[in-house]
């Protein structure tokens, strides 16, 4: 039952709250400074510059393949801002999706370095024809202008990544450094992306950007917040709200225990299973214990976690795989974990980049996080995004990251349009406090968390008027709060389409076209490329989508 994985971490993200302290009185600007983020903004600007290129006149290739796609690039390199495109592109993926269209994706890269955040994607028709191009490139980039050679080792780099963070000895899993070319304040920096993970009462899922010439630290952000043969054999228990579950579990022989029952899942073709752990309140998950039970009836208290977290993980694989054809959260079978019981009164639930993590609430706040489908729905789409668009956590693109978490979780869990209405205490209840967000009405809930609050109206906004202007430092730019905004236009948009067409048009939207930078407007134009690709130009989808945005002020 051994899951400790090595290897490429991508990004993480969590249902709830932030805990990171911050000052929420702004300090004053003299001149010189607001001349310095004016030039600053610019440069940036140019650094990462969205496109969306629709061909009018489709131009016909004998193949949907990379090298015609590159030969389409460099006739009209000037259309994404790229010269030399054979030389500064590099295939990502082709993927090719039902409707017989296919997406060949690639970064941008100098001396084979990739560009943090800067993607293009290719997009044929079933008849080999270019129909558009979208992402994001930076324009400031020359050769000779940046030495990709470094000067630190990469050990030197995760060294510094480490302290920065202030990382325990015990880490979940091994940390990661990619050499990249990152844009920040006004300079192109090679860089080591690092990824650290590691659990606690502050877990964290921390990107550091160490430069690779002075080995200081550029930038960092945290992704998490404070989400032998086997036979598989029916067995059942009860959840935490006292539903009867029906579960596919696993027995198995423990030595000087005799026979027993796990909550291990392998009856679904292709996939590596579905397993359910117990983290017994403690944050090393390198323990590894499956949960299991004397008997195939899961029915005591404690035990009640755990069904629901194995019940709803199932729930949300099969959403997944009937209605969009993924095989897991990487599309390719990787195993589905969850761990319960994670931390003493913990008050939240998140995804870490490999596994699901439930906390059991105060008992007044919230009771045991697993209870809520949406809640598992929300943590495994982040699965699901980490292998797509891979939003990063942070501003408009984290904001996206968790509005897509949210969508998923209300069209998994149909029942309404709310979240976490399943989760909440009864103290919290009488205090009125009855669901975390509300797709169909975001100003009916309030702002909680004080920091957040003192940047808008003390609500969640449903217009881009009320947008919450945050620094990083609150919400990693408010990726929270704002999700809000783009949430209630899916619930606009499926309110006139109904949830089956709303789920296809925002899966494709996040697996074919967004990139890691995308913004507000750009997911619009995903979104309504999407409904055009699966309905037509001018159908009543597209209507619908237009209309959304609309109404959120995205335009």
């Amino acid at each position: 039952m051994k899951k400790k994985l090595i290897g490429p971490v991508i990004l993480s993200s969590a249902l709830l709250l932030s805990s990171i302290p911050v000052n929420v009185l702004a300090q004053p600007f003299d001149s010189s400074e607001i001349s310095r983020v004016q030039a600053a903004k610019a440069w940036n600007e140019k650094a990462s510059v969205p496109f969306f290129v629709k061909e009018r006149s489709a131009e016909k290739f004998s193949s949907s393949s990379s090298a015609n796609a590159l030969i389409y690039l460099k006739k009209n390199q000037e259309k994404i801002g790229i010269q030399n495109t054979d030389k500064h592109l590099k295939v990502k993926n082709v993927q090719k999706d039902e409707i017989g269209m296919t997406h060949v994706r690639f970064t941008q890269a100098i001396n084979g370095v990739p560009v943090e955040g800067s993607e293009v994607i290719v997009h044929f028709n079933k008849n080999h024809e270019i129909v558009s191009v979208n992402g994001r490139t930076n324009q400031t980039l020359i050769d000779k202008h940046v030495d990709t050679i470094p000067s630190i080792s990469q050990d030197d780099a995760l060294q510094a990544a480490l302290s920065s963070v202030n990382a325990p000895k015990e880490l979940t899993y091994e940390p990661t450094a990619e050499l990249v070319i990152y844009p920040f304040e006004e300079k192109n920096h090679t860089a080591f992306k690092v990824n650290v993970n590691f659990m606690g009462e502050e877990p964290g899922n921390w990107f550091v950007f160490v430069d690779a010439k002075t080995g200081q630290v550029i930038d960092q952000y945290n992704g998490l917040m404070h989400a032998e043969e086997h036979k598989t054999q029916t067995g059942s228990g009860l959840g935490v709200h006292g539903e009867h579950r029906k579960l596919h579990i696993t027995r198995v022989k423990e030595p000087n225990a005799g026979t027993r029952f796990a909550l291990a899942d392998y009856s679904h073709e292709n996939l590596e299973g579905i397993f359910t752990y117990d983290a017994t309140s403690d944050w090393d998950s390198n323990n590894d214990k499956i949960y299991t039970g004397n008997s195939a009836s899961f029915t005591s208290d404690y035990d009640r976690a755990a069904v629901d977290a194995h019940y709803n993980s199932e729930k949300v694989y099969d959403y997944f795989l009937n209605k969009h054809g993924r095989n897991s959260l990487d599309g390719e079978g990787m195993a589905i974990n969850s761990y319960v019981h994670m931390g003493v009164d913990y008050n939240n639930a998140f995804w870490n980049g490999r596994y699901m993590a439930y906390g059991d609430g105060d008992g007044e706040f919230f009771i045991p996080l697993s209870a809520g489908l949406d809640v598992a729905a929300h943590e495994m789409t982040h699965g699901v995004i980490s292998h797509t668009a891979n939003l990063a956590y942070r501003n408009q693109s984290g904001a996206l990251n968790e509005s897509f978490a949210d969508i998923f979780g209300a069209l998994v869990d149909d029942s309404d349009w709310e979240m976490g209405e399943d989760i909440m205490a009864p103290a919290a209840k009488a205090d009125g406090v009855t669901r975390l967000r509300s797709l169909s009405n975001p100003n009916s809930v309030v702002v909680s968390n004080k920091q957040r609050a003192a940047y808008g109206s003390g609500v969640y906004p449903a217009h881009m008027d009320e947008y919450y202007n945050m620094p990083l430092s609150v919400d990693n730019g408010g990726v929270h709060v704002n999700s809000s905004i783009t949430n209630h236009a899916a619930y606009l948009i499926g309110q006139e389409i109904g949830r089956e067409k709303l789920g296809k048009i925002y899966y494709r939207a996040l697996s074919v076209y967004l990139t890691s930078n995308s913004n507000f407007s750009e997911a619009r134009q995903a979104v309504v490329q999407s409904a055009t690709d699966l309905y037509g130009t001018d159908s009543a989808e597209v209507t619908a989508v237009n209309a959304g945005f609309d109404a959120v002020g995205i335009y």
